[in-house]
Formats: C-alpha cells, sequence, structure tokens
C-alpha cells in the first residue's frame, strides 16, 4: 500500500505548535517517532524504508526525524562535558595552588629544623603529589576530549610465526623435512 492509500494512513496529531518564542514545542509522541527514527536507520534501513515504516511523506521526513534525535543525544552530552571540564579545571587551580606552595617538614607538631642553618627544612613531598595530580587532571582532561592518539594493537597468529620459523630455517639451511610447530 502506497501512502497515499486510504487504509495505511496513520492517525496524525496537528502538528508541534509554536511556543510564542520561534520555537516549536515538540510533544511527547513526535519525539518518540523521531527516536524511532534514529533506531530503526541506526539498523541499516533506508531513509525511504524509514519513512515507509513511520508514515513520512518521504525520505526527506525520515531523515529530519533522525537528525533531531541524534541533536537531542549530543546536546546534553556536550553539556556534560563543558561541566566535567569546569570540574577539571576546578581541581587543577587547587592542585596548582599546592605545586606552586613552599612546604615545610613538619615532626611530631614542630617543624623541622635544618640543623646548620636553623632554617626550615622543605618537605617536597606535597610537590610531588600535586605534580601527579597535574598530571592525572591533563590525562583525563585528554581522555575526556578524546586527544590521545588511539593505541595500535598488532595482532600475530600462530600461523605467522610458524611461517616465519620454518621461513629462516630454510634461509639457514636447515632442510628439516618436518615443519615447525607439527
Amino acid at each position: 500500500m502506497t501512502r497515499s492509500d486510504p487504509g495505511n494512513r496513520r492517525e496524525r496529531k496537528p502538528p508541534a505548535r509554536n511556543s510564542g518564542t520561534g520555537r516549536w514545542v515538540k510533544d511527547i509522541e513526535s519525539a518518540e517517532r523521531d527516536a524511532e527514527a534514529a533506531r530503526l536507520r541506526a539498523t541499516g534501513l533506508s531513509y525511504s524504508d524509514v519513512a515507509r515504516q513511520l508514515g513520512f511523506a518521504d525520505e526527506s521526513g525520515a531523515f529530519r526525524a533522525a537528525t533531531r534525535a541524534m541533536r537531542a543525544i549530543a546536546e546534553p552530552a556536550r553539556e556534560l562535558r563543558a561541566i566535567e571540564l569546569a570540574r577539571l579545571d576546578f581541581a587543577l587551580q587547587a592542585a596548582w595552588k599546592v605545586m606552586t606552595m613552599v612546604h615545610v617538614a613538619v615532626s611530631n607538631g614542630r617543624v623541622v629544623l635544618h640543623p646548620e642553618t636553623g632554617e626550615p627544612l622543605r618537605d617536597y613531598g606535597p610537590v610531588l603529589a600535586a605534580i601527579d595530580r597535574v598530571v592525572r587532571i591533563g590525562e583525563r582532561r585528554c581522555k575526556l576530549l578524546g586527544l590521545d592518539a588511539p593505541t595500535k594493537i598488532e595482532a600475530i597468529t600462530v600461523d605467522q610465526i610458524e611461517h616465519a620459523i620454518n621461513q629462516l630455517a630454510a634461509e639457514l639451511g636447515m632442510n628439516d623435512p618436518k615443519p615447525v610447530g607439527i
């Protein structure tokens, strides 16, 4: 049946209404329909098939619906990423402050003094801990922003190893009639 066939018509709600701010107000049914369009497209259906299945007039309606659904997902993710980056900025400022401060060694509640000069001994432990924290915050920021290069993994099969061993044995003149690994 085609879209114009009266037996195939879906019950239509009136289109979303303008809120007075120039933006369209979306109802739950249209949001769910957009999400279903994105799900069907993700399963490999063409936009024509999605349009036919969900009752859109043509494939452009299915495309717009799927795009709206994907945009609705992406915007909150951007906001959450911005919040997390702000938290990392705050933590980095605190760690940087600790890292740049002068810390003195304390033992039994008393400042430890240098035996010859009488000056307080510096304690580098908090500075080193703050440096570690700054590095960890940087690593988290790179991971969050996708700045790290992907890790390359090379898989070598047992067959490849046996082939290489047999090839080397042949080059060395070790003509064993039985291949290695058998």
